[in-house]
């Protein structure tokens, strides 16, 4: 792939107006660096945790216009790529995300670069075009000094190769101790259902059958009752066996595809859920399972907690993820982290690299987006000979 070409769409007034900025911001770097460092020295006192409160989003913010310029100049995306920190995380908690974050630590040595080299080199730009006797200088001198300036952002701004090999090696590792304890969970989930459903049933039968053999003889009446129990009971352990098949992967999606198997599940809500689809052929299956077992627990959670009175989802593939999207009207404020539901779809999408996203703000709407890299085959949906 051929890089792309620094200041393409971007004049040199532009860029030496956000050398200009970059100039401006050379104070107020230092000055929140300053407090960032006496914070962290002090944190152990009260009053070193309020300057890190101040002074870390404050860099923070300085360091993302600095990313906008180096990503507007550049032509690539530079994304902050920062831990996350929940909104009412305590203010301990809160400073201890910071630290454990290392684009904390980087965004620290950017700041000593950015008022340095990145502040001399914005300058040199600002003066190139201030002084009228270089004029010519700044005319073909703007755009490689102001891409040299970027590159430099973007050194400190954004993880490397070797990092971003470190951390994808720490999730994998992280997701597949979570798979495995999830699949020993499932299967004492079904050792547990068979146990205590089918083959208790199973044993029912069995010793209602032996009575029955015992009483053909001498009371035959007593004995046909005792084997329409059996028979009974026979039919409700096919019915346990059926339920527990059905949890491991329902029959509807093998007949009928992802599409047809969620606008089952929309089917047996009790409001409206329209399913909207834009999906060319069908993943592979343990993908394919995985995000019907999501999408079903995002609906359950819909119908237990939302309150709403319609819901919606969209399903939809395109540059290799296949995304699905529930929404519903209900009363908001789902916190993933309340409940084992979210956590356990979180956990299943992870084995297959995918992510869920929750945008639920008190009064809603509540929108769940789940990703999951994967490729669509060719349509393999065949028609289904009974209800779903």
């Amino acid at each position: 792939m051929s890089e792309p070409v620094a200041g393409v769409g971007v004049g040199r007034l532009r860029l030496t107006g956000y050398a200009f900025v970059e100039v401006l911001l050379v104070v107020p770097t230092l000055l929140f660096f300053v407090l960032t460092v006496v914070g962290g020295v002090t944190a152990i006192a009260w009053v070193g945790l309020l300057l890190l409160v101040v002074a870390v989003p404050a860099s923070r913010w300085i360091a993302d216009r600095h990313r906008a310029f180096a990503a507007t100049i550049l032509g690539v995306p530079v994304p902050s790529e920062r831990r996350p920190v929940p909104e009412d995380a305590h203010l301990v908690d809160r400073v201890t995300t910071w630290a454990r974050d290392p684009m904390t630590w980087r965004e620290l040595g950017w700041a000593l670069a950015s008022m340095t080299v990145g502040f001399a080199l914005s300058l040199l730009t600002v003066v190139l075009l201030a002084a009228i006797a270089t004029g010519a200088l700044w005319w073909y001198g703007a755009e490689p000094i102001m891409r040299a300036r970027a590159r430099v952002d973007l050194f400190f701004l954004t993880y490397g190769h070797t990092e971003r090999l470190e951390q994808r090696v720490q999730v994998l590792t992280e997701t597949r101790a979570e798979s495995i304890d999830h699949s020993a969970t499932e299967l004492r989930r079904i050792e547990r259902d068979l146990h205590d459903g089918a083959q208790a049933r199973l044993v029912s039968a069995g010793m209602s059958l032996g009575l029955a053999e015992g009483l053909f003889a001498t009371d035959p009446d007593q004995a046909r009752k005792l084997v329409a129990e059996a028979r009974q009971t026979t039919t409700a352990a096919l019915g346990d066996l059926r339920s527990v098949v059905r949890g491991i992967h329902p029959p509807v999606l093998s007949d009928r595809g992802l599409s047809g198997a969620v606008e089952a599940l929309a089917l047996d809500m009790a409001i409206p859920v329209p399913v909207e689809h834009h999906l060319d052929g069908r993943p592979s299956a343990p993908v394919e399972s995985a995000v019907y077992f999501a999408v079903a627990e995002c609906l359950a959670n819909v119908a237990k907690h939302a309150g709403a009175a319609h819901a919606w989802v969209e399903l939809r593939h395109a540059d290799g993820v296949l995304t699905a999207v529930v929404g519903d009207d209900g009363s908001g404020g789902a916190d993933p982290e309340a409940g084992t539901g979210m956590r356990g779809v979180m956990r299943r999408l992870s084995a297959f690299d995918g992510t869920m996203r929750v945008s639920s703000p008190h009064g809603g709407p509540t929108l769940i987006t789940l990703e999951v890299p994967c490729d669509l085959s060719s349509p393999r949906t065949t028609p289904s000979s009974g209800t779903a």
